[in-house]
């Protein structure tokens, strides 16, 4: 699985997509783009296509981040560890949602982090917003493939 969290407008003043869900699994509740790697897929192109299949929106500029979620997996019986990917859309950019979700929208940061069920999703939230809207990230995390 990868983790994407879109961010629009300025930094220090930008604005995250959350996303309420439709499915059965975790049904009503708010979260970012996620999903499952396909076989021959890399962890940055499956952030690319699950941004488009969920929202129809394409980044101006994709990262890498340093930050993992982690979580226990009790259909898997595992530790689910999922990179994280931050993705810049432009500030007029359209959602069109699939039938993954049912709403969506643009907050502030703190706004998302009261909406967000899990820990681990809040301290995403607040990775990203000291590493890439407090300050300019680090340009070696830009991902530079189309």
């Amino acid at each position: 699985m990868v983790s994407v969290v879109a961010l629009r407008g300025e930094p220090g003043r930008a604005q995250v997509l959350l996303l309420r869900r439709a499915g059965e699994y975790l049904h009503g509740a708010w979260s970012y783009v996620a999903g499952h790697v396909e076989p021959g897929e890399t962890g940055w192109q499956t952030a690319r296509r699950e941004l488009f299949e969920e929202t129809g929106l394409v980044p101006e500029h994709l990262y890498a981040t340093s930050f993992c979620e982690q979580f226990y997996s009790v259909a898997g019986d595992a530790i689910e560890v999922v990179p994280a990917f931050v993705a810049r859309v432009a500030a007029g950019a359209e959602v069109r949602l699939n039938g993954e979700h049912w709403a969506a929208r643009w907050v502030a940061i703190s706004a998302a982090m009261d909406a967000l069920p899990f820990g681990s999703q809040r301290d995403l939230l607040a990775y990203v917003q000291r590493e890439f809207t407090d300050r300019t990230p680090c340009e070696a995390l830009r991902i530079a493939a189309g």
